[in-house]
């Protein structure tokens, strides 16, 4: 899985449905909003609310700083 799949714009955290951003170092998809972590085997994303694992606060912040630039290149939600 790349930063350019299209397949990152669908996927969506399957508790709370909102978007993933992925952690190419971690071959994972993170939550920063529930700070859950879900890992990519084999290229496959591992959706299920089972798979995936609550990340301590100073993990948290490190992957917040990995995932600043791509954060701030995103369209802001209206409603």
């Amino acid at each position: 899985m790349t930063p350019d799949d299209p397949l990152l714009k669908i996927l969506a955290c399957p508790l709370d449905k909102g978007p993933l951003h992925l952690l190419g170092a971690d071959e994972a998809l993170y939550n920063p909003r529930l700070r859950r972590r879900y890992p990519v085997l084999d290229g496959i994303p591992q959706l299920l609310p089972s798979s995936g694992e609550q990340v301590p606060e100073e993990e948290h912040e490190r992957l917040l700083k990995l995932l600043e630039p791509a954060a701030s290149g995103e369209g802001g939600g209206s409603s």
